[in-house]
C-alpha cells in the first residue's frame, strides 16, 4: 500500500478515542498488555503475529513474561502513525479481550538519551558506529531492531556542564503521579515546558525530562 495514509494529530487523537488500550508515543501508538498467565500471553503474542500477517503490517512486539509491550507505526510512511496502525491497534485490542488480557498504560516508559551539543555532526559518526545505530529522519540515532534506547543531539551554543540527560516518555494521564514521586524522591521539578516535558534535577544537578505525547505533532 502506498504510504499515504498518514494521520494527523487530530486524527490520531480522534482514533484513540476508541482505542481505550492505546497510547500516542514518539511517533506511534503503543499499548502493554497484561495476560492472565504466561502461557496466554504467547498464545496472544500468536494471534497478533497472524493479524499482521494478514494485514502486511507488522508492529513490535516485546514478550516479558505474562505481558505484551506492543508498538505500531509505518515505516514506508517515514514512522509515522497510519490508517493501517490504527485497523491493527483495533484487531490487536479484540483479540486482546478474548485472551482475557487488560491494559496497563503506566508500564509503557520510552528512555531516550539526549547530548548537548554545539556540532552535532563532529560527534554522530563516532556515537552511531559504537552502537551499530541509524540516522533517523530527524537526526535522532535508533536501534534498528528497537531494542536499545535512541540517542539524540540536543543543539544548543551553550551546552550544559553535564552534557547527558535521559528523556523519559511516559503517558500524559500517567505523569502527574509519576512527578510527584519524583518530588517525593528529592527531585527538583521545571514546569516551563510542560506538559510536554518536564525537567527534574536531582541533588546532585543530573538531570532527566519526564516527557509525555501532549503538546507533540504526529
Amino acid at each position: 500500500m502506498a504510504a499515504n495514509d498518514v494521520l494527523t494529530r487530530d486524527q490520531i487523537d480522534a482514533e484513540l478515542a476508541a482505542l481505550p488500550d492505546w497510547r500516542f508515543r514518539l511517533g506511534g501508538l503503543a499499548a502493554a498488555l497484561k495476560c492472565p498467565t504466561s502461557a496466554a500471553a504467547l498464545e496472544l503474542f500468536a494471534a497478533i503475529g497472524a493479524l499482521a500477517q494478514e494485514a502486511n503490517h507488522h508492529p513490535d512486539v516485546d514478550w516479558r513474561y505474562d505481558t505484551l509491550f506492543v508498538a505500531l507505526t509505518s515505516h514506508d510512511a517515514g514512522s509515522k502513525v497510519t490508517a493501517r496502525d490504527a485497523a491493527l491497534a483495533k484487531a490487536i485490542s479484540a483479540a486482546a479481550r478474548e485472551a482475557g488480557a487488560a491494559a496497563h498504560p503506566e508500564l509503557l516508559h520510552t528512555v531516550e538519551i539526549a547530548i548537548d551539543t554545539d556540532d552535532a555532526d563532529a560527534i554522530e559518526g563516532m556515537w552511531r558506529v559504537a552502537l551499530g545505530y541509524r540516522t533517523a529522519a530527524d537526526g535522532a540515532l535508533v536501534d534498528p531492531f528497537g531494542r536499545g534506547p535512541s540517542v539524540w543531539f540536543q543543539k544548543t551554543a551553550t551546552p550544559n556542564a553535564n552534557r547527558f540527560h535521559l528523556d523519559v516518555t511516559v503517558p500524559y494521564s500517567q505523569s502527574a503521579e509519576i512527578l510527584a514521586a519524583l518530588e517525593g524522591a528529592g527531585a527538583s521539578l521545571d514546569h516551563g515546558a510542560a506538559p510536554r516535558f518536564v525537567v527534574a534535577t536531582d541533588v546532585q544537578g543530573n538531570r532527566l525530562c519526564i516527557c509525555t505525547e501532549e503538546g507533540r505533532d504526529a
